[in-house]
């Protein structure tokens, strides 16, 4: 069954990767905001650092993490939804802070971790430890408010494992 879980999420992992790498770059200078970006901001969300801070050499790895929540219990359909907010959410926010950034992840080959998390309170303190990194983190949370996925990301393998690296595989 926990295999199903992993190929029901690498799949769409893998499908919005290809969707993401795929498209034409657009450029919006206007200083208008899409209709996409328009979701509400929760006042207790942790601020994030400058995104713009984080530079990966030419041929640096990069890499995004999802940190999903074991607490939660979760399906299999429940966990590949959410992991894909969660990935595309960064996605959106680095490509008008940090654009260069979001390339080298592209040009990498997009990698994307799943790891496992131990309740929401852990999920908070990675966030927290991630923007004052300046890395991207954001955090998709379910119908009743409670944080389910954390992603973090994309930026350079060794900053990524400063906060992640003691956590296991999914």
């Amino acid at each position: 069954m926990e295999t199903a879980y992993l190929t029901a999420l690498g799949a769409i992992s893998m499908s919005i990767g290809l969707y993401l790498g795929s498209r034409p770059r657009i450029e919006n200078n206007s200083g208008s905001q899409d209709e996409v970006d328009a979701a509400p901001v929760d006042v207790q969300e942790i601020p994030d650092g400058d995104l713009s801070a984080v530079k990966a050499g030419l041929f640096e790895p990069c890499k995004l993490v999802l940190v999903v929540r074991k607490d939660m219990k979760l399906c299999g359909a429940d966990i590949a939804t959410e992991c894909g907010s969660a990935t595309l959410a960064c996605y959106r926010a680095l490509s008008k802070a940090n654009p260069s950034l979001l390339s080298s992840w592209e040009r990498i080959g997009q990698a994307k971790i799943a790891l496992q998390g131990k309740n929401e309170r852990q999920l908070i303190e990675l966030e927290a430890a991630a923007k004052s990194l300046n890395l991207c983190a954001r955090a998709i949370k379910n119908s009743e408010g409670d944080r389910t996925v954390l992603a973090i990301g994309p930026g350079p393998v060794p900053i990524i494992n400063e906060v992640t690296g003691k956590l296991r595989l999914m």
